[in-house]
């Protein structure tokens, strides 16, 4: 799938200042973001303003007035800012469906049947958000629907705190590298023109490792840290929702036959709805109901569109941002440097990451960032020879690395809010630096970029494009 055959080269644009005025307004979107972040409200809505402020700024500093407007508008409207917004959406609507059906309650149960301590519970943590997350493609979904259940009751069996908010974002991180659905995953592969389907199957080398190391780091941690318990997860498990594992295993198989993005999200979606009516596991007036009295109308399909409302203006309105930065041609000249500077395939490697790197820390945003650099890598890969798949799969691993381990990144201060759930048992909070130290699945991915651009890991199943 080319997600630039129909994109128009935009005009060359000039700032009053120079570099500094290029970059300027991106300063003010990223103290912003930060500012608001740390301030605890992590949800993307409260962004908007930011990046209002931020083009207004924008505007103002540009020469031309009307060709910064044309190039705001053009990085907007990119194909594969709808590709995104739509794979979040049916994303969204299957976590949902996901939720209401019972499908974390039945994970509990399953691992009420072992009757596990603090330390075993933080482990099953682990694992059960990695199932979540595989299935919903969403690490906030992840957090949002597991934090509830899992928090409050690892705190009340003894679990080490920052362990147990560290094994639910871990298993969010998980999914965000490997999941079929997962915007990071869609994101890196259709950037670079990479199948989705053979690129889950290369990220298996990594993240296979990471995460053992993060089962054992949560297991060494969970063990050194033994509380006391004082009650058991009897009453919130239920093995009805056992039945939904099926939804995620169509879409993983539909992906990996190679359908179109919109055909296995689509399909997983409907298949899923079926599934739960068949089941009886969703009442028909959560797919659709009319209330004729507010002139409205519900249903599990509204909330989930309602979800994805947040990041995917965000999203509009960031990449219109972005769009500047390329127009300025800060970018080109980034470009140029590289290509004067790496001579050798491991080079090219080098400089995918370290950009991206820089992106990510810009622009807060790993999808945004992700789009932000695929100029850029697609280029200089092809110029020295570094595949479709292997492109994809460095770019994620960054995405899938500081985003979760940073205090003042959206998915860590999410869960810091999160943990607020154990109040109501007089379970203390952890701390987004906290969060971030003890998310081992981050860690461990962070050490097998080490492993992969030292040692060129996984170099040759990649190959094939």
């Amino acid at each position: 799938m080319k997600l630039d055959e129909t994109q128009e080269a935009l005009p060359k644009i000039e700032f009053y200042g120079g570099t500094l005025g290029t970059l300027l307004p991106f300063f003010v979107f990223v103290s912003g973001v930060i500012g608001i972040a740390l301030s605890g409200a992590p949800d993307e809505r409260g962004f908007w303003p930011i990046l209002i402020l931020a083009l207004g700024l924008g505007l103002l500093l540009c020469k031309d007035r009307t060709a910064f407007s044309e190039v705001v508008i053009a990085g907007m409207s990119q194909k594969i800012v709808m590709i995104m917004i739509t794979a979040w959406i049916l994303a969204s609507i299957i976590g949902v469906l996901m939720t209401l059906t019972g499908f974390v309650e039945a994970l509990i149960w399953l691992t009420d049947q072992v009757k596990l301590s603090g330390p075993g519970f933080i482990i099953s943590t682990f694992i059960i958000c990695c199932i979540v997350s595989l299935s919903t493609g969403s690490s906030f979904a992840t957090i949002l629907i597991c934090s509830p259940l899992l928090y409050p009751t690892g705190g009340v069996l003894g679990a080490h705190l920052p362990s147990l908010a560290g094994a639910i974002i871990g298993g969010a991180t998980f999914g965000d590298f490997i999941a079929p659905i997962s915007d990071t995953t869609i994101a890196s592969a259709l950037s670079q023109d990479a199948k989705i389907g053979p690129t889950i199957k290369s990220r298996l080398k990594y993240v296979f490792p990471a995460a053992l190391f993060a089962l054992v780091s949560y297991g060494v941690m969970a063990y050194n840290n033994v509380g006391s318990s004082i009650a058991d997860i009897g009453g919130l498990g239920n093995p009805k929702g056992l039945p939904m594992l099926l939804v995620p295993a169509f879409i993983i198989y539909l992906f990996l036959k190679g359908k179109h993005l919109l055909h296995g999200l689509l399909f997983g979606l409907l298949f899923g709805t079926v599934l739960s009516l068949v089941f009886r596991l969703l009442p028909f007036d959560k797919v659709i109901a009319l209330d004729i009295e507010n002139f409205t109308t519900k249903s599990f399909v509204i909330d989930g569109i309602n979800r994805a409302v947040g990041l995917s203006f965000f999203t509009i309105l960031l990449m219109g941002l972005v769009a500047t930065l390329k127009a300025s041609g800060l970018m080109n000249r980034l470009v140029d440097f590289a290509a004067a500077k790496a001579k050798t395939e491991k080079h090219a490697e080098g400089w995918i990451v370290t950009v991206m790197s820089m992106a990510v820390l810009l622009t807060t945003h790993s999808i945004v960032a992700i789009l932000m650099v695929a100029d850029f890598t697609k280029k200089t890969g092809e110029r020295l020879g570094v595949s479709k798949i292997r492109r994809a799969n460095l770019l994620s691993l960054i995405a899938c690395i500081f985003p979760f381990l940073i205090p003042y990144f959206i998915p860590v201060i999410l869960m810091a809010n999160m943990t607020k759930t154990g109040q109501e048992y007089d379970i203390p909070q952890v701390s987004p630096l906290e969060v971030g130290l003890f998310n081992f699945m981050s860690w461990g991915l962070l050490l097998m970029a080490v492993i992969t651009l030292i040692f060129g890991w996984g170099k040759f199943n990649e190959r094939k494009d």
